[in-house]
């Protein structure tokens, strides 16, 4: 059993009043305390949709994948969690395999422990070729100039919210994630990949469904990259 601990579950949504109740719907309540959606600025009804399904809904009207999730921090903070886990409101994801990614932070100690599409079953088109390609070279590059092996920026994750805090997240778009992971190389955290299944997101993608979305992401990953890598 995974209990004694306080969990709270992150997620950022952008119009994605279709997906967000099959997302919740299969989060296991027996083992998450509370569920924030962070709405970020939708012109569906996300909000309502959270709200309707159980949980704790927030706005964040300034745009940018970062932004939702420190407002989505900020709310949890008030409630002093043990984890927070990071998950996309899309279905993508699994969300059932929140207790593979809290049972090593749990059990074995970890900090930090990142669901890996890489390391999982993909299905077929649930990757686009710019983000699976994009996700090698990145990963690369911090191999090389960090010396630490990731395999996926993937958002699904969960993080000891003491380690979080002390991450002091800055980023306010699309280099979330990497700034995450950089970071904790760099303090030395405990880390851990776990595979994890991913499947065709409903609805379009925000970011590698357009070329702007793609262009603007692979740009700030490769600046957040050599940002921490100089300073």
């Amino acid at each position: 059993m995974l209990s004694g601990k306080k969990i709270a579950v992150i997620i950022p949504a952008l119009n994605e009043e279709k997906a967000l109740p099959l997302v919740i719907a299969d989060i296991p309540k027996d083992i998450v305390d509370e569920i924030i959606v962070v709405d970020n600025g939708s012109s569906d009804r996300t909000f309502s949709a959270a709200q309707e399904c159980g949980a704790v809904a927030i706005k964040e009207d300034r745009r940018g994948y970062g932004n939702a999730c420190l407002k989505g921090i900020e709310y949890a903070g008030q409630k002093q969690p043990d984890i927070i886990v990071f998950l996309d409101g899309d279905y993508s994801d699994y969300p059932e395999e929140v207790t593979s990614l809290i049972r090593p932070i749990i059990k074995d100690g970890y900090d930090l422990v990142l669901g890996s599409r890489a390391m999982g079953e993909r299905e077929k088109g649930s990757m686009t070729p710019q983000s699976f390609y994009g996700n090698k070279f990145g990963t690369l590059l911090i191999k090389i100039l960090f010396g630490f092996s990731y395999t996926d920026f993937g958002p699904f994750r969960a993080v000891r919210f003491d380690k979080l805090i002390d991450l002091n997240m800055q980023d306010k778009t699309y280099g979330w994630t990497v700034e995450m992971q950089i970071k904790a190389v760099k303090k030395g955290y405990k880390i851990k990949e776990v595979p994890v299944r991913y499947r065709v997101r409903v609805g379009k993608s925000k970011v590698s469904g357009t070329l702007k979305g793609t262009i603007m992401a692979s740009y700030k990953i490769l600046l957040t990259i050599f940002k921490y890598w100089i300073s």
